[in-house]
This record gives structure tokens, C-alpha cells and sequence, in this order.
């Protein structure tokens, strides 16, 4: 039979729990400055603050929405693609969590110093394909445990392009962003992009077709985003209020802009002197430059090269007839680019 507590011994206990403390110990006031401690996990700094992961759900918000209707228009079916999670974590946690295999597109992203990762379950992309090639009709739960072969490798990046479309549209208000598939992998483990503790956004979307389901992942290196740290915030972007330049606006800015005086400098010749030469010049002499009486001269705005033109004379006044425009060297390096053929650039095939 169990014991029978005391009149006192309830007391003390009714006691105990008002104060907090158990019997027998004390009230635990000794221990209030330990209250405040907080866990923190020094392999998962939080480098990403709150504003920037809300600012991304609002951007992936759109993707996912416009992606869902341009997919639904190549199969002709109807697909909803959602917005589930925005995390932070590390690389190898996000390495280690996906299937293998699995369709795994490694993409470029410039004018960004990095790459960006989209990857597509295989329980949705099978289905996808399935439906391009002509079925699909009726609901199947076999889904391919294999890579991807040619041929769905080929149909599986046209999936890819309309993602990335939208993507550079999602991204538009933030940085024009040029992505191109460098690498298709079946094994995510194949890949390292950034070291394993790199922390890492994770963007995570639920793509359904009919009865089919499955999990579209899109993993960006916080080192690839850092340049844009400053712009993924709520008080500079938004998604939706782009602002269109009031025609007006425009016509008086250009009026005020063309009518302001701008400094026009032409320098005729370059050369060296030393101090003692320069204390000793006197009227009449001559200063020998290096620069040829025919070569065009030098004509600068506001500081800044931009046309060659030839020194003269109208009606008594110094003048100079202006020639042809200085292309600065990064122009040239631009055109270069522009102009050189660009190689083929074949996805390396799952294994």
C-alpha cells in the first residue's frame, strides 16, 4: 500500500510548485543569468538574415507561379508548382538529402561569381517525360530507380529552359542574371561546388500533376549571392512595383542634362622636365615633345578621352575639328566577346 503524505509534507509540495523549486532544493534563483543562454551551432552560422529569406520567398513566389503555367502549356496538362520551404543549411546536408540518382543541373550564373544548383526528383521528372513522349494518361506509381537516359536528357532540358526563364524574369528586379546548364549529374555526391560547411539557401517547390508529386529543389551558395547581399532586401526591391518613367519626366531631364556645361580640354603634346629646366624657361623657348605635328590630338570631356581631332585656326580663334571616337578598352574587350564564336557547350550525360 502507498504511502500517505503528511499534511506538511503537501504543503511543501504546493510550496514547490508555485515557487518553481522542488522540494529539498533551492528555488533556483541562483541559476537566472544561465536563463538567457541560447544554443548556437557554429557549422550553421546564420549568414542569411530574415529580411533576405523573406525577400526570397516573394521572388520565388513568382517563379514558381509563372514556371506552373509554362509547364502546364508544353504538356498539355494541367501542373501546379508551389512554394513549400525556404532554408538555410549546409552544402553537404543538402548533398546528402537528395535521391540517387536524380536529375541534378549544375548551372552558370552571370554576371555572378558561382553556380546554382536545380535539382528535380525523379518521382516528378519521370511522369513529366512520361507525358511528352505521348503517355501519361493513366496515373502510375512505377517510377525509374535509373539515370536518365540520352533521350530524356534531351526532353528533361527543355524543362530546364523554362525554368531558367523564369528564374531570369523572378530575378529581373534584383540582377540580370544569364544562366546556362554546364553539368547534368545523376549523383548529386559527383559535385562539389563549394566546400561541405558552405552555408547555403535552399528553395524547395512541390510539383503536381494529377495523382503525381514530387520536389523540385533550387540550392544557391550564399558566396554566389553575397555581391547582392545589399539588394535582397525590402526597403530596395520589390516584386511588384516597377515603377514605368513618366514620359515627361524623361524629355525634361534630357532638356536640363543636354544644356549643362561640360569642360572640353585638348592636349596637344606630352614630356618630361626637370625642375631645374623648368625654373629656367624664358619668353622664345622651344620645348621638344615626342608627339609627331600629324598625329591627331587628344580631345577629353570632363577628364575622360573621347574623340581624336587636328589643332587649327578659324578666323584668328584656335580651334579643332573633331575626328573619330576613342573606344575605351573595356568596349573593345566587349565587342571582342560579342564577336568571337562561341563554343559548343554539350551537358556533360548522367552516368
Amino acid at each position: 500500500m502507498a504511502d500517505v503524505l503528511s499534511q506538511s509534507e503537501v504543503e511543501s509540495l504546493l510550496a514547490a510548485l508555485d515557487t518553481g523549486a522542488q522540494p529539498g532544493q533551492p528555488d533556483g534563483r541562483g541559476d537566472e543569468p544561465h536563463s538567457q543562454i541560447s544554443v548556437y551551432d557554429f557549422k550553421r552560422p546564420e549568414r542569411v538574415s530574415k529580411e533576405q529569406m523573406r525577400t526570397f520567398q516573394a521572388l520565388h513566389e513568382g517563379f514558381s507561379r509563372e514556371f506552373g503555367a509554362a509547364l502546364s502549356g508544353m504538356v498539355r496538362s494541367i501542373v501546379e508548382c508551389k512554394l513549400i520551404s525556404v532554408d538555410q543549411l549546409t552544402y553537404s546536408e543538402f548533398v546528402f538529402s537528395l535521391e540517387n540518382p536524380t536529375c541534378f543541373n549544375l548551372l552558370r550564373a552571370e554576371p555572378l561569381d558561382g553556380h546554382i544548383i536545380l535539382d528535380l526528383n525523379p518521382s516528378i521528372i519521370f511522369p513529366i517525360i512520361d507525358r511528352l513522349l505521348g503517355g501519361g494518361r493513366a496515373p502510375s506509381q512505377n517510377v525509374p530507380r535509373r539515370p536518365l537516359t540520352e533521350i530524356e536528357l534531351r526532353l528533361a532540358s527543355r524543362i530546364i529552359d523554362l525554368a531558367i526563364a523564369a528564374l531570369k524574369n523572378a530575378w529581373g528586379g534584383v540582377c540580370e542574371l544569364a544562366l546556362k546548364v554546364t553539368q547534368i549529374e545523376s549523383n548529386p555526391q559527383l559535385v562539389q561546388i563549394v566546400p561541405p560547411n558552405e552555408v547555403i539557401v535552399l528553395i524547395s517547390f512541390e510539383i503536381s500533376m494529377g495523382e503525381m508529386r514530387g520536389i523540385m529543389n533550387l540550392c544557391i551558395p550564399y558566396n554566389t549571392i553575397e555581391p547582392l547581399a545589399g539588394k535582397l532586401s525590402a526597403n530596395t526591391w520589390s516584386t511588384y512595383t516597377q515603377k514605368q518613367p513618366d514620359r515627361r519626366q524623361t524629355v525634361n531631364l534630357e532638356t536640363g542634362v543636354s544644356a549643362a556645361g561640360v569642360e572640353m580640354v585638348v592636349y596637344l603634346a606630352a614630356t618630361k622636365l626637370t625642375a631645374g629646366e623648368l625654373m629656367g624657361l624664358a619668353v622664345g623657348d622651344v620645348i621638344v615633345t615626342e608627339h609627331d605635328h600629324q598625329l591627331p590630338l587628344e580631345v577629353c570631356i570632363e577628364g575622360r578621352p573621347k574623340h581624336y581631332g587636328f589643332g587649327g585656326l578659324i578666323k584668328g580663334h584656335k580651334a579643332v575639328r573633331i575626328g573619330k571616337a576613342i573606344v575605351p578598352p573595356e568596349e573593345i574587350v566587349e565587342r571582342k566577346l560579342a564577336a568571337a564564336p562561341a563554343g559548343p557547350s554539350v551537358p556533360k550525360a548522367a552516368k
